[in-house]
C-alpha cells in the first residue's frame, strides 16, 4: 500500500459542524475502502491564495493515509461530485516525505538544541 496525503478545501459558507461532517464522510470512504488513516489535521478557516468561485476563504483539512491505488480514483470521484468541495490535491508520498512527516508528528522540529539555548544566555 502506498502512502498518500490529501488536502481538501471546503466552501466557507458551511458551519463548522457541517465541515466536520463532510471531512468525516471522506474519511469514512477511505476506511471503508481499506485505507489506514495515519493522521488527520483540521486547519480550519483560512484565506485562499486567489478567489475560487468568488470566495476568498475556505475550510482546509489535511489527511495522511495508506491505501491501495484504486481507492484514490473512487475518493476523487466523490470529491468532484460534492458541491461543498472547492479544491483538493492528492499527493503520493515518497520515502523522504514519509520520514519528514514522521519527524513532524513526533515534534522533532519544535525542539531547540540545548547548545543554542546555553549560548543565548
Amino acid at each position: 500500500m502506498q502512502q498518500y496525503e490529501i488536502v481538501i478545501v471546503l466552501t466557507p459558507l458551511l458551519s463548522v459542524e457541517v465541515a466536520a461532517e463532510a471531512n468525516a464522510k471522506f474519511s469514512k470512504i477511505l476506511t471503508d475502502g481499506g485505507a489506514e488513516i495515519v493522521q488527520e489535521d483540521n486547519w480550519g478557516l483560512r484565506k485562499l491564495a486567489y478567489p475560487i468561485q468568488k470566495k476568498t476563504t475556505g475550510y482546509y483539512h489535511l489527511t495522511e493515509f495508506k491505501a491501495p491505488g484504486e481507492l484514490i480514483n473512487k475518493l476523487e470521484v466523490e470529491l468532484r461530485r460534492d458541491e461543498r468541495v472547492l479544491r483538493f490535491l492528492t499527493i503520493a508520498l515518497d520515502k523522504h516525505a514519509i520520514a519528514y512527516n514522521d519527524k513532524k508528528r513526533s515534534g522533532a522540529f519544535n525542539k531547540k538544541p540545548k547548545a543554542t539555548e546555553e549560548a543565548a544566555n
